[in-house]
């Protein structure tokens, strides 16, 4: 069997065995990067930070055994698509009915057959390069390349709530190409998949920072998640992608606005913990967009929320 280019594999093994953590890493070292728990409480949080590619689970273990810490890990959002394999000392058809059913992907018994546990890791791995290839296919915009709105709602709602347990502020910021319409009617839908290209490439080249995610909001919307941001950063960023935008100098003679593309950008800020959600943080900012494009376009307003 070929074998994997490991570099993005995240293998994660969680055992009160540092005799059996010693022997799965010698064999799977070559497999991916390997961190390891040696109880169940610490790897789900281990698990909940990293997200591993694949986690290795005993079943016999102090405390939450290997069934309650799978059946954990697949009721987290953050851990719902990492594979489990259970390992256990424990043969006969009850027990692997008992992994499968805690949401499991396979079981391997002791003693360990490393070709085999070799084969059986290499094939989940695969299947979960496979899988994660396929989930970002069916994130992605078919235009611009950015993700979706359903994906961008899934992750904000994570971000609310990851940014509500650290206190940290978090923005949002909703974008709109001025004028739109009259720019397709001006020039055609061919050259108005053109233009949204270029603002789409022109919105996503500056989100570096980690967490930041950019979306095709809705025909010429787009957003913007941007974490640990507060109201003040959130204005800054918003004035300057205007001005991003007005210097790519896309024609628009059709506009009532300026000679050239403009966007109005609507963002919001919040500092969790509020009594609130993601989808009150997205009325907000797009309550701001609305100010915008009253205001004039080509602008940004930050409305404080809450």
């Amino acid at each position: 069997m070929p074998e994997l280019d490991a570099g993005s594999n995240l293998i994660l093994i969680i055992d009160d065995s540092v005799d059996t953590i010693r022997l799965l890493s010698s064999m799977l070292k070559d497999q991916g990067k390997i961190l390891f728990a040696t109880n169940g409480e610490t790897g789900i949080r281990l698990a909940q930070m990293q997200q591993p590619t694949l986690i290795l689970l005993d079943v016999e273990m102090a405390g939450m055994n290997g069934y309650e810490v799978c059946a954990a890990l697949k009721t987290d959002p953050t851990t719902q698509d990492c594979a489990v394999i259970i390992v256990t000392a424990n043969t006969g058809m009850e027990h692997e009915i008992a992994a499968l059913e805690a949401g499991a992907v396979d079981f391997i018994t002791k003693p360990f057959n490393p070709p085999v546990v070799r084969a059986r890791v290499q094939t989940h791995l695969r299947l979960q390069q496979h899988t994660a290839m396929m989930r970002q296919l069916a994130n992605r915009d078919g235009l611009t390349g950015l993700y979706n709105r359903r994906y961008l709602d899934e992750v904000l709602s994570l971000e609310f709530e990851r940014h509500r347990r650290q206190q940290l502020p978090l923005a949002l910021a909703i974008i709109d190409v001025d004028h739109f319409k009259a720019y397709n009617d001006h020039y055609g839908h061919p050259q108005g998949d053109v233009c949204l290209q270029s603002v789409a490439t022109a919105i996503s080249t500056v989100a570096r920072r980690p967490g930041e995610r950019v979306a095709r909001y809705g025909g010429e919307e787009f957003a913007v998640i941007l974490p640990h941001t507060d109201a003040a950063g959130a204005e800054r960023y918003g004035r300057w992608l205007c001005q991003l935008v007005r210097d790519l100098q896309i024609p628009h003679q059709s506009s009532a606005t300026a000679p050239t593309v403009t966007i109005s950008v609507g963002l919001a800020a919040v500092v969790p913990p509020v009594e609130g959600s993601a989808q009150q943080l997205i009325a907000a900012a797009d309550q701001a967009l609305y100010l915008a494009k009253t205001a004039g376009r080509n602008r940004a307003i930050v409305n404080n929320w809450p």
